[in-house]
């Protein structure tokens, strides 16, 4: 992982790389409310995690989580091989142009990711662009909503005291970084 901008006072860097690389407290992965593995971020960090996330989720999804995670809300695991304290599995919005609440779903995506590793006393945490892969959020939009996000919850100085969005290419933080 490369950094590429440190925004925010030092709270809020961009990377770019394998988000299974970072170094810290915590990572979001971009789940499906499934909870049990797919494509994309999700499948990544399901790989490097190893079959201790699988039964992890597989028992959240026979227990508190049988209808699967609503989209826009989070929920914790442990980290199984990934060098982190946990995991926290957020559903993104898939994009529908934009009038079914898709925005207002996202930025709960970040806030509730937030509050979690708050809740957890994490100090660092990583996100990926959640929603841009396969469920078509335009990444403009979503970098902006990010953006706002995070900088809205980070505003009273608490925990995590730093977030790391980590992109997969160069022209993916380009554009966050256009964005905000």
């Amino acid at each position: 992982m490369r950094t590429v901008a440190v925004l925010l006072d030092g709270r809020l860097e961009v990377a770019v790389g394998s988000i299974t690389e970072f170094r810290g407290d915590a990572v979001v992965n971009a789940a499906n409310s499934g909870l049990l593995g797919g494509g994309g971020v999700d499948g990544a960090i399901h790989a490097a995690a190893g079959p201790e996330l699988l039964a992890e989720c597989r028992r959240l999804r026979d227990g508190p989580l049988r209808e699967g995670l609503p989209t826009g809300r989070a929920v914790v695991t442990g980290a199984g091989l990934l060098p982190v304290r946990g995991i926290i599995h957020t559903a993104g919005p898939v994009w529908a142009g934009g009038g079914r609440g898709e925005a207002a779903l996202l930025a709960s995506c970040y806030s509730e990711s937030l509050s979690a590793a708050r809740g957890r006393g994490y100090r660092t945490v990583a996100f990926p662009a959640v929603s841009t892969g396969i469920y078509g959020y335009p990444k403009e939009e979503a970098a902006r909503i990010a953006f706002e996000s995070i900088e809205r919850f980070l505003a009273d100085g608490g925990l995590p005291e730093r977030v790391t969005l980590v992109f997969f290419s160069e022209s993916d933080a380009s554009v966050f970084l256009r964005s905000r």
